[in-house]
């Protein structure tokens, strides 16, 4: 991970306060509550976007680009993740309308990140068929599923399909044909994904499969929304080429969950959502629980990317309209060619990212995890979440790093103040003996 820049879920101070809801849905502990704010560990999250979801007050958000960052290039190129099209009623909107809509924007070019996922799904299947080490493969589509592994399963990590992303792989599809079609330079062109998630977002700054992304910006589908519904409401009697779609039925579906393991070539398939989901699903599978599988799918989210925390409409309204639109979709609008092939492995492997480390020197670190147990053994075990840290064992932990201390817990301070006026109400009896038998003489 790049030192300069860590994740993309942000606090803000202001609105925080202190309820420690996050600390308890985080899974991956990466979140304390210090002082009366929270505060998010860089190194342990992954931008599930589970404290998104969780905040009551709204005060965990998605650090993404600004929509002013379109006016650096020359020429723009949207690539529309597949959920974008079911944030629409698309009884009324159909896909080529919003498709449309995304160039009266301003966009010059519009590349569907649907048909990246159609060649994801070309290349797994290629992946599959050759594989001769273990099984299930897992699938790498999800950025927070692929870092989740990376810091806490790194025994999976050779399960993992070395294959990018569909937003990566329709980045540098989109650039390459824009500029062979309109004779650019690719410095140039600006390609922007309009993202369910923020884990796209680090995905891009922080790139774990490329050395650098071809995504050259990131915009939420909640900026999105009110712009493109402003011009589907101009445009909603107009006839619009239907030219202008690229993926069929196979590369639409990945918007929810399933999609994309319905498309591989075996019936041993397996699809999981929901971050506390996947953590089981990983737990069995390292534990040698789950068999006769060929493929997981995975999906931080809830409904998969139709659940992302930056979405606007009802998980469920927008996995029905999904259903709706597989009905009158294509199997495939255009067959895949080989250029369209080139490129799509990762780009350096996967290294294990150790965030649970003491100390960098093993003698000291054992050390330390001795001092750990030994604190842990003192405390209730009730992990309540009081302290400010998600569990008994990560205050024992963060008392160890100089983080905490033993009396932020409620039940040692509560034992701590009564051991104290014990003693002080001895103290006191045995100072008025003393004085008194002191006037007496």
């Amino acid at each position: 991970m790049s030192e300069a820049y860590s994740h993309s879920v942000l606090l803000d101070e202001k609105l925080c306060k202190g309820c420690t809801n996050c600390i308890k849905k985080c899974p991956m502990e990466a979140i304390r509550v210090q002082n009366g704010k929270a505060r998010i560990l860089n190194d342990k999250c992954i931008d599930c976007g589970e404290c998104i979801r969780t905040c009551p007050y709204k005060a965990k958000v998605a650090h993404t680009d600004s929509w002013d960052l379109l006016a650096d290039y020359k020429y723009t190129i949207a690539l529309p993740a597949p959920s974008l099209y079911m944030q629409f009623d698309t009884n009324i909107y159909s896909r080529k309308h919003i498709i449309a809509a995304l160039k009266s924007l301003g966009f010059d070019f519009i590349y569907e990140v649907a048909r990246g996922a159609e060649i994801v799904t070309h290349e797994s299947n290629q992946y599959l068929q050759a594989h001769t080490g273990e099984f299930p493969l897992i699938s790498s589509a999800c950025p927070a599923i692929v870092r989740l592994i990376q810091i806490r399963y790194p025994n999976l990590i050779p399960n993992l399909i070395p294959i990018k992303s569909p937003m990566e792989i329709a980045a540098q599809n989109a650039r390459r044909e824009f500029c062979k079609m309109y004779d650019v330079l690719p410095e140039e062109v600006g390609v922007f994904f309009l993202s369910p998630c923020a884990a796209k977002m680090t995905s891009t700054k922080a790139p774990l499969e490329v050395e650098r992304s071809n995504v050259d910006g990131v915009i939420p589908i909640k900026m999105v929304y009110f712009k493109l519904l402003k011009q589907l409401v101009k445009m909603r009697d107009e006839n619009v080429d239907e030219i202008l779609l690229q993926a069929g039925k196979y590369g639409v579906r990945w918007a929810s969950t399933g999609g994309e393991a319905l498309a591989i070539n075996t019936k041993k398939v397996l699809y999981v959502d929901g971050i506390q989901n996947v953590v089981k699903i990983l737990e069995d599978l390292e534990d040698d629980r789950i068999r006769d599988i060929d493929f997981i799918e995975t999906s931080a989210c809830i409904g998969g990317c139709t659940g992302g925390p930056l979405t606007v409409e009802n998980l469920y309204v927008a996995k029905n309209r999904n259903r709706q639109q597989m009905e009158e979709t294509p199997t495939f609008y255009r067959e895949i060619e080989a250029e369209e092939l080139q490129n799509t492995a990762w780009e350096k492997p996967l290294i294990h990212y150790n965030v649970s480390t003491l100390d960098p020197d093993m003698t000291k670190a054992m050390e330390k995890l001795r001092k750990m147990n030994e604190i842990y053994e003192k405390l209730p075990a009730l992990d309540c979440g009081a302290c400010g840290s998600p569990s008994c064992r990560a205050l024992a932990e963060d008392v160890v790093r100089g983080k905490a201390r033993m009396t932020d817990c409620i039940f040692i301070l509560r034992r701590k103040i009564k051991q104290l006026a014990n003693e002080m109400m001895l103290f006191d009896n045995g100072f008025t003996d003393g004085t008194e038998a002191e006037d007496e003489n």
